[in-house]
């Protein structure tokens, strides 16, 4: 029993991770620089929620104030992203998080960490591609062009397969499969174009600022019902905690709320394989565009909330509408072009995080060895990538857009808790490892980040918990039935 249980947690050391991407079929082109890496991590953490979730949450949760609650936000995944760039650097592997928890907890606690990133990023994946395929059937329509009701995906409960949402992820995959590099070069083309749209949404909108619109910066406090039974928040079930709006409390709530458009700045490391200068640009790539995200994030919520009255903003398009009701058309439908362009590069790095950490889950035979394999001219994992691009392809196509998108949350939060604790682990029992990149005041700064990320898990849904808890499940019953079997670190070969 206790032989069983020890293989369980058996790791992997960091120089056997680091061996296996010199095997030559299992190994992955490195092409990236720190611009190739900030800029994926700028592609993909600006989507909608900088057009949409700022106006929103202004009006709900915080008032003018949701500027503060970006940064608080921002400072939230601050630590956390400390935390990845000293793994990234310390163990450029492709993976990520799965990757460093192998080195640090253990091959299950690895697998199930591996487990809920692909769950996370397929999901994520499906939704913008959903999103994406809205933004542009309306162009459509405006356009005098409409598809037919079957071949826009579900709705109503009736019967439907959104085509345009399963194309994009068909033709993102194809991109990928030719080479990092090109993937780079396409976004980086998308994100200077949903950039210098933010940038003058910003400029813009700051000389239609009314200054009477920030009073009062913080409004007073509201109390709320909260939700009921499963769909309340586990901290309401567990303490009886009901979150507030506005007010100092609203700040914080508003903080939970918006944190989420800050997600993906982690999928970065999962590219640290393919960087030529990993311990060096991998920190960079991650502290870079979280900083540059938080910025536009900040300017974003100012203007919006200078522009018009916090109270008669839209919940809808926020952004867009305050334009129109300042008498500017053009503008707002400027913000619609770049939400539909920008979340094509969103699409595209969410393939890309959930196809490296399948691959290196693959190379260490968790998942069959089959799909390790690398293309032998582009240097891509283009067994894996094709796999999921189809799987993620026919799923867009059947999904709603109320999908339960808080399972990506609460993904996200959990691989932050296990990334951080693996720092203070791998300080103790490997403290002669080089580290490029040392996160500062440890442990201090990792448990601030445990800490954060619980409080925040805690105030999702009780019910994404149930189904958060479901997945693992099974993941766990997949890890007994194959991967323990076939784990290269416990023999197989």
């Amino acid at each position: 029993m206790a032989r069983g249980t020890s293989s369980m947690f058996r790791t992997k050391t960091v120089e056997q991770s680091i061996q296996d991407t010199e095997e030559p079929e299992h190994a992955l082109k490195k092409s990236l620089s720190a611009l190739d890496l900030t800029v994926f991590g700028v592609g993909v953490v600006i989507g909608t929620g900088i057009f949409v979730l700022t106006g929103k949450v202004a009006k709900q949760n915080a008032g003018p104030a949701v500027a503060l609650a970006f940064v608080l936000a921002g400072i939230v995944c601050g630590l956390a992203a400390l935390c990845y760039a000293e793994f990234a650097s310390t163990v450029p592997v492709a993976g990520s998080a799965y990757t460093f928890s192998y080195a640090t907890l253990g091959e299950l606690p690895a697998w199930i960490i591996g487990w809920d990133l692909i769950l996370e990023l397929a999901l994520g994946c499906a939704v913008v591609a959903v999103g994406w395929s809205g933004y542009v059937r309306s162009l459509l329509d405006n356009a005098g062009w409409h598809l037919p009701a079957e071949l826009s995906g579900p709705h109503g409960g009736t019967f439907g397969f959104d085509i345009l949402a399963c194309a994009l992820v068909l033709l993102l995959t194809v991109i990928l499969v030719a080479g990092m590099k090109l993937s780079s070069r396409v976004t980086a083309v998308v994100v200077a174009v949903k950039v210098t749209v933010v940038l003058i949404v910003i400029v813009v909108g700051a000389f239609l600022i009314n200054g009477d619109n920030y009073s009062p910066f913080i409004p007073p406090a509201e109390s709320t019902s909260g939700g009921s039974g499963l769909a309340a928040p586990l901290s309401q079930l567990m303490f009886g905690f009901t979150p507030s709006n506005f007010g100092v409390m609203g700040i914080f709530s508003a903080a939970a709320v918006v944190f989420f458009a800050f997600i993906g700045f982690d999928i970065v490391a999962t590219a640290a394989e393919e960087t030529r200068n990993p311990q060096h640009d991998v920190p960079r790539g991650i502290l870079g565009s979280l900083a540059i995200c938080t910025a536009l994030y900040v300017g974003v919520s100012v203007v919006v909330t200078g522009m018009e009255k916090y109270s008669r903003l839209s919940t809808e398009a926020p952004l867009a509408d305050a334009f129109k009701s300042q008498g500017h058309p053009f503008w707002a439908g400027l913000i619609s072009f770049g939400a539909a362009v920008g979340l094509t590069t969103v699409c595209m790095i969410l393939l890309l995080g959930q196809s490296r950490v399948f691959f290196a889950m693959s190379r260490d035979g968790l998942l069959p060895r089959f799909f390790s394999t690398v293309h032998p001219r582009f240097g891509t994992p283009y067994r894996s990538t094709v796999l999921l691009g189809v799987v993620v392809a026919v799923v867009a196509g059947f999904t709603s857009i109320d999908v339960l998108a808080e399972l990506v949350n609460i993904g996200t939060l959990f691989a932050f808790v296990v990334v951080a604790l693996g720092v203070i682990i791998l300080r103790r029992t490997r403290p002669d490892l080089p580290r490029a990149f040392r996160t500062p005041f440890v442990p201090a700064v990792p448990v601030l980040s445990v800490t954060a990320s619980v409080w925040l898990m805690l105030n999702l849904p009780a019910e994404t918990w149930l189904r958060f808890a479901a997945w693992m499940v099974l993941g766990v019953a997949v890890y007994f039935a194959y991967g323990r079997r076939h784990s290269r670190v416990g023999g197989a070969r």
